[in-house]
């Protein structure tokens, strides 16, 4: 078998037919679907069953509420396929999707194929990336939180590559599809672009997930101990990537972390920090709100209009 998509699936009733139906009616057809359902509790673990009986193509796992990361790690040690995808159970892939991955993967010898992708609001996210990229710039742009192009599904990968990036603790509920891809590049693969839009993407479904203190702390050890290896190259990334996560928690109006958390920054930062992000960090918490926000909201309507 050509490739596995691993789906991890919490309470997503709603979405499951979707995005099944997306994968099922794809012009590619050497393939697998494999479902985990992390604990569901809204029905989804009964439709996965249903549509399992229906096509099989499509094989469901159960499993305690163990989290996403866990949710595809098993999902990983069940598929049968040479090559891996990753997809949401709220999102959904295009027709050519696979055909148009594998095709790539197989001319170029890469060890991941990214494609583009569009999100609900209709616009076409696309990096302009083709060809081939460097890992370290793409770990820069995951760390700088401004990346454009697909961080974990709208991919095909290499099953090998996947190998002890899938290990991320439990506590870690954002964010932890970059954690997963900078894991990879630390590999050094080969990773190839396309222009073939592959992945339709639900941005703003609603989530229970909350982002705190703990776990944010957990998030930079693990990142930390990943980019080692790199550190002298990686540590700029690392020093702005926390301070954009400051200024998601600003956004918020969770002005309490500068103390708690954030302060010693201010310490670690200099030139080669973008000269807009050290002023987030210098100026006082609420002070910082508004320009903050006026920038975010701005930068969101725009890609809502692209």
């Amino acid at each position: 078998m050509e490739i596995s998509v691993i789906i991890p699936v919490y309470n997503k009733v709603d979405y499951i037919d979707r995005c099944l139906e997306s994968i099922l009616t794809q012009d590619f057809s050497d393939f697998e679907i494999v479902a985990v359902d992390d604990g569901s509790t809204d029905g989804s673990a009964a439709k996965l069953d249903t549509l399992a009986q229906h096509d099989d193509r499509v094989r469901v796992f159960h499993q305690p509420n163990g989290g996403v990361t866990a949710a595809r790690r098993h999902g990983v040690a069940e598929a049968r396929g040479r090559y891996i995808m990753f997809a949401d159970a709220d999102d959904m892939l295009t027709p050519h999707a696979m055909a148009a991955l594998h095709e790539a993967m197989v001319t170029t010898g890469a060890d991941e194929v990214i494609g583009t992708f569009t999100n609900q609001y209709h616009a076409h996210c696309d990096s302009g990336r083709r060809g081939w990229h460097n890992s370290d710039e793409l770990i820069g742009a995951l760390l700088s939180i401004k990346n454009t192009f697909c961080v974990l599904w709208g991919i095909l990968f290499k099953r090998q590559l996947l190998e002890g990036c899938l290990n991320a603790p439990r506590e870690i509920i954002e964010r932890e599809d970059s954690l997963m891809q900078i894991k990879c590049l630390m590999k050094e693969p080969k990773v190839w672009f396309i222009a073939d839009e592959v992945y339709w993407h639900e941005e703003d479904v609603p989530n229970t997930r909350v982002e705190d203190l703990r776990m944010i702390r957990i998030y930079d050890d693990e990142l930390r101990r990943t980019l080692q290896p790199k550190w002298q190259v990686m540590e700029p990334w690392f020093l702005l990537n926390q301070i954009k996560v400051y200024e998601n928690f600003l956004y918020k109006r969770q002005f309490h972390v500068l103390d708690r958390y954030y302060r010693p920054l201010r310490q670690q930062v200099d030139s080669r920090v973008p000269w807009l992000h050290r002023l987030f960090l210098a100026l006082p918490p609420r002070l910082a709100y508004y320009p903050l926000r006026w920038f975010k909201d701005r930068m969101r309507k725009r890609a809502q209009r692209q």
